[in-house]
C-alpha cells in the first residue's frame, strides 16, 4: 500500500518510477517478522504428533503390496470417527490454545475426503470402501451414522493422463475436500521421467491445495530394487521436493505386519514406527514391533538368545 502511494505521486508529479505492478505483486510476497499469517492447523496426529497439514503436499510411498492403501483407507476412516489405531483426527482447529467453546465446535466435526483412484478397478474401489473404510467407522462405539455422505470417490482409471488431470481440478473444486487422496499421481502425467511435466503437475497440486486449503496425499510407488526405496521416476524426486511429510510403507515377513514411518517432515519428527496386521475380517490392528526390527536397532551390540527375548506392553516397543 506504501509503494503504491508512492507510485501515485511520482506519477502526478511527472517523475519516473521504478515501482512497476510486478513489485507491487512482490511486495504482497515479503515475509517479516512482524507479518500476520494464519496458523498452520492440521488434519491428524499420529502418536500425538500433529501431520497431514492443509495447504500442502504429502506423499505415502512403498513397494508394491507394501500397505499403501491400508493406510489411505484408515486416513479416510479417521475422518469421520475420532481415532483409527494411534492416528486420530486433529480436535484443535489451529497449533494455538484455544477455548473451551472453541474446541468444543471442532472435536467432533468430521473431516470431508475426496478420493480419486486412478489405478484400481470400479469393484476393488468399492469393495475398499464398504468393506474396509466403512467397516473401520461401523466399529467404533461413537459412529452415530458418521461417514455417510462426507465420502467423494471417484475411479478414473479408464480416462486418459490429461483428462485425468483435468478432472482432479474439477472435482477438488467440486467436492472442496478437507483430505484429498491421489492414489496415484504416476497416472497423471505420460511419462513419469518427464521432468518438465512432472514440475507442472507438482506445482499444480501445490497451487490446488493452497487455493482450497485442502491437504493432498500423493500415493506413489518406490522404486522396484529390493534396496532401492527412492520414488519413482522424476514425479518421485519433484515429490520429494515438494512434500511438507513423507511416509513409507513396508511389509515384513514372515509375519505379514505392516510398517509405516515418517520418513521426511518439515515441522514435527515423528520417530515412533506404526505397526498393524490384517485380522480375520480384514480390517487393520495395531500390533508390537517384530522382534526382527528390534534386532536390527541393536547394532554394535551382542546378539541375543532369542530364548531369552520377552514380551511384554510394558516394555519399549513391547519386546
Amino acid at each position: 500500500m506504501e509503494h503504491a502511494d508512492i507510485k501515485e505521486e511520482l506519477g502526478q508529479a511527472g517523475l519516473p518510477t521504478t515501482v512497476t505492478p510486478e513489485v507491487l505483486c512482490l511486495e504482497k510476497m515479503r515475509i517479516t517478522p512482524e507479518k500476520a499469517l494464519k496458523p498452520m492447523t492440521f488434519l491428524f496426529r499420529l502418536f500425538g504428533k500433529p501431520c497431514f497439514p492443509r495447504g500442502e503436499l504429502v506423499a505415502i510411498t512403498g513397494k508394491a503390496k507394501s500397505g499403501k492403501t491400508f493406510v489411505t483407507s484408515m486416513l479416510m476412516a479417521c475422518c469421520s470417527t475420532q481415532k483409527v489405531l494411534a492416528l486420530e483426527r486433529h480436535t484443535d482447529s489451529t497449533e494455538n490454545t484455544e477455548s473451551a467453546d472453541s474446541k468444543e465446535n471442532t472435536d467432533n466435526k468430521p473431516l470431508r475426503v475426496l478420493w480419486y483412484d486412478t489405478e484400481q478397478s470400479d469393484e476393488s474401489t468399492q469393495d475398499i470402501l464398504k468393506n474396509r473404510v466403512l467397516r473401520m467407522i461401523k466399529g467404533h462405539p461413537n459412529r452415530e451414522g458418521l461417514g455417510d455422505g462426507l465420502f467423494d470417490v471417484f475411479n478414473v482409471r479408464g480416462l486418459s493422463w490429461q483428462e485425468r488431470r483435468n478432472m482432479l481440478r474439477v472435482a477438488i473444486g467440486y467436492c472442496k475436500p478437507d483430505l484429498v487422496i491421489v492414489d496415484g499421481i504416476r497416472d497423471l502425467v505420460n511419462d513419469i521421467n518427464d521432468g518438465v511435466l512432472a514440475q507442472e503437475v507438482m506445482e499444480e497440486l501445490m497451487q490446488l491445495a493452497t487455493k482450497w486449503n485442502c491437504c493432498i496425499t500423493c500415493v506413489l510407488h518406490q522404486n522396484k530394487g529390493s534396496e532401492d526405496h527412492n520414488l519413482r521416476g522424476w514425479i518421485g524426486t519433484e515429490l520429494m521436493n515438494k512434500a511438507f511429510e513423507v511416509y513409507s510403507c513396508e511389509k515384513l515377513l514372515p509375519q505379514r505386519i505392516f510398517k509405516v514411518e515418517q520418513t521426511l517432515t518439515r515441522k514435527y519428527d515423528i520417530e515412533q514406527s506404526l505397526y498393524f496386521e490384517v485380522n480375520e475380517q480384514g480390517l487393520p490392528t495395531a500390533c508390537a514391533m517384530p522382534v526382527q526390527e528390534s534386532e536390527q536397532y541393536r547394532q554394535g551390540q551382542p546378539k541375543l538368545n532369542s530364548e531369552y527375548i520377552l514380551h511384554s506392553d510394558d516394555f519399549p516397543n513391547g519386546w
